[in-house]
């Protein structure tokens, strides 16, 4: 199992990867407040639990939140490999759902917040932009995380990783819608230091991707 963090001045990040696809589960920590979002409960939920105290661990003392109790759990996107999770980690916290609205139908637990493209979700002492990524999955989402004083932090899901965007099954229409929304909504309006967190694997920057826009189209995946 893989881990990495990052404390940033106003939460912290956590990821371990889970499972044997190598899924990333992430959780993002307000330093102040220390209410947490969890983003895709992929699978072991009890090292998903271990993932949230850790967290937890780096609130200041004192806050009313408490660790295993976050405020939102987000699914990027509703492939039975990012959801194996979802329902044990709900029955331990009794924390809220959100997925894409145009997922949230393909996933067995319900789904309490329905995101689409262009929602702020608001926590105690940070937000998150929901970015649309459509293509993967109808309903795929990213999250924007932007730090006040460093680089964003992009959580993807299976739309972007390092060397291309997510899989697509060979459909030329899905490929492109999923292009196009990278391209547009996350390439034309980021900097090239922001930090793509994907669903499996490492991570990368925009900036080592950007030249290499041109190239996935012309292969076609």
């Amino acid at each position: 199992m893989s881990a990495e963090s990052w404390i940033l001045p106003a939460v912290s990040i956590h990821r371990i990867s889970v499972g044997g696809m190598d899924n990333n589960v992430y959780v993002i920590t307000g330093l102040q407040s220390g209410e947490q979002v969890l983003i895709d409960a992929a699978d072991d939920a009890d090292a998903i639990l271990a993932l949230l105290a850790e967290g937890a661990r780096d609130a200041a003392p004192g806050t009313a939140k408490t660790a295993q109790t976050p405020a939102l759990l987000v699914t990027t996107h509703s492939h039975w490999d990012h959801i194996r999770a979802l329902g044990p980690v709900i029955a331990a916290t009794g924390a809220k759902t959100a997925a894409g609205r145009d997922d949230a139908g393909d996933i067995e637990v319900p789904t309490d917040d329905l995101l689409d493209h262009g929602d702020v979700r608001q926590f105690d002492g940070f937000e998150l932009q929901v970015i649309g990524l459509r293509g993967h999955t109808p309903g795929s989402v990213a999250l924007l995380y932007r730090d006040s004083k460093g680089p964003a932090h992009l959580f993807t899901g299976d739309s972007l990783f390092p060397g291309g965007v997510g899989n697509t099954q060979k459909d030329p229409n899905r490929f492109a819608r999923l292009l196009d929304d990278v391209a547009t909504r996350v390439f034309a309006v980021l900097p090239d230091d922001t930090l793509v967190h994907p669903g499996h694997g490492a991570g990368t920057t925009l900036g080592a991707e950007r030249p290499h826009l041109d190239e996935w189209r012309a292969r076609g995946w």
